[in-house]
């Protein structure tokens, strides 16, 4: 199986000592960065250089080139191998890739279109029902969204896309739904 590649992930914990359910000896444990990808929001498991110290919310650059921090990339890891510390900063962290990334999620919103003749990709947003999408495509229609707040603004029954927009994120990256918006999901 094969997932898109990531070229920059932020940090979601670091375990300088490994894993603490991990029963080797301490000289033979790896330190170990688990990474939400700012592109894909893939979760991964990386190994850094040694001497090297993270915090969650560092932004690491983990592609093909010549890497700072980061030795080797581990893979990929289901959301249910994080941390807890790593489980607490997630929703965190995709709010600021959200925010970072704005006129690429707004273009969601401008471009969104029907998945069948009963459900629009807007609709698998978490609260916008059929009362909001037809909101959201009215509005779209007199001139595209420029912005979270221009979306705010005009579309007064979301209250804070970026928070529904994250809820997504996070709903995906649990790996259980049909459709997946924002979430590169490995095809086998």
């Amino acid at each position: 199986m094969t997932f898109t590649k990531e070229e920059k992930a932020i940090v979601l914990d670091f375990l300088p000592n490994g894993y603490s359910y991990d029963s080797r000896p301490n000289f033979r444990k790896t330190p170990i960065v688990q990474a939400v990808g700012v592109d894909h929001f893939t979760i991964l498991e990386l190994v850094p250089k040694e001497t090297i110290f993270l915090k969650p919310h560092d932004e690491i650059y983990i592609g093909e080139g010549k890497r700072d921090k980061i030795h080797h990339v581990n893979g990929k890891i289901p959301i249910t191998k994080l941390t807890g510390t790593a489980k607490a900063e997630l929703h965190f962290v995709v709010e600021e890739i959200l925010q970072k990334n704005e006129a690429q999620f707004v273009a969601f919103f401008n471009k969104a279109v029907p998945l069948s003749t009963r459900m629009h990709q807007l609709e698998l947003l978490p609260g916008v029902g059929k009362k909001h999408m037809w909101q959201i495509l009215e509005e779209k229609k007199e001139r595209p969204f420029t912005s979270f707040e221009d979306l705010r603004n005009r579309v007064k029954l979301i209250p804070d896309p970026v928070k529904t927009v994250a809820k997504r994120v996070l709903k995906e990256l649990e790996g259980n739904e049909k459709h997946y918006l924002f979430v590169d999901q490995e095809r086998g």
